[in-house]
C-alpha cells in the first residue's frame, strides 16, 4: 500500500481506503438459491430467494453485478436520517455526528453499483454531499483554533476514514506552523540543547587508569 510503503507519507489514496470499506457488512435480498459460501473472512449464506442475508459489501456488489441480489439501502442512508444528521452538523460547530466509519466510501459504492436499489437518489447523494462539505469545513475551522490552544495532541470524535485520511498529513504541519510563528520556543531545536552526559551502562565502580 502507498500509505505504508513509503515511510514519508502519511496517507492511503482514496482507493485503498475505498478497499477496506468493502469488508463493511451491508444487507442483500437474494433472488436465488445458493450454498454457504466458506471464505477466508468468515461463513456467509446459505441464501434462499426473499431471505435478506448479511454480507461484506464486495460480495454484495459481486452478486449484483450478476444480478443475483438487490442490496438494501442502510437506515443511516435514508432521506430522513440524512436530513436529521445534516442539520445537527450545521448546528453544531464543536461536535460531529456518528456516522459509519466508511460513510463515504460505502455510499460511493452504492450509487456506483445499486443506484438502482436506492430511492430518491439523487436526494440522498445531495444531503452526503451536504454533510461532507459541513464537516470539512468544521475540521478546517478546528484546526485555526490550535495555536491558541498550543496543544501538543489533536482529538477529534467521530470523523470518518476519509475525513481522518485527508486531515493527517497537515495538521502536524499546521501545528508545527502555529508553534513555529506563535510560540517558537515549542518547537525543539537541536543547536539550542545542552549536550548530553555520558552514562554509565551499569552501576559498577570504574578502576583509574594506570599510569604509564
Amino acid at each position: 500500500m502507498a500509505g505504508q510503503s513509503d515511510p514519508n507519507l502519511s496517507i492511503f489514496s482514496a482507493e485503498e481506503v475505498e478497499f477496506m470499506a468493502e469488508d463493511e457488512l451491508v444487507e442483500i435480498v437474494p433472488n436465488m438459491r445458493m450454498d454457504k459460501l466458506t471464505l477466508i473472512c468468515g461463513d456467509y449464506g446459505p441464501f434462499f430467494p426473499q431471505m435478506p442475508a448479511q454480507v461484506p459489501l464486495w460480495l454484495a456488489i459481486a452478486l449484483k453485478k450478476r444480478g443475483k441480489c438487490t442490496i438494501r439501502l442502510p437506515d443511516w442512508m435514508s432521506v430522513e436520517n440524512l436530513s436529521q444528521t445534516l442539520e445537527a452538523e450545521r448546528d453544531s460547530q464543536e461536535s460531529f455526528q456518528v456516522l459509519p466509519f466508511h460513510y463515504v466510501e460505502i455510499s460511493r459504492l452504492l450509487f456506483d453499483h445499486a443506484r438502482g436499489d436506492i430511492p430518491d437518489v439523487y436526494t440522498v447523494r445531495s444531503l452526503i454531499e451536504d454533510i461532507r462539505d459541513v464537516r470539512f469545513h468544521k475540521v478546517e475551522t478546528s484546526l485555526e483554533s490550535f495555536e491558541d490552544a498550543r496543544s501538543s495532541a489533536v482529538k477529534v470524535k467521530n470523523l470518518s476514514a476519509m475525513e481522518v485520511n485527508l486531515v493527517r498529513p497537515f495538521v502536524g504541519r499546521a501545528l508545527q506552523a502555529f508553534y513555529k510563528h506563535g510560540s517558537p520556543e515549542l518547537v525543539p531545536n537541536p543547536e539550542r540543547m545542552p549536550p548530553r552526559r555520558p552514562q554509565a551502562t551499569d552501576n559498577v565502580q570504574r578502576r583509574p587508569l594506570r599510569k604509564r
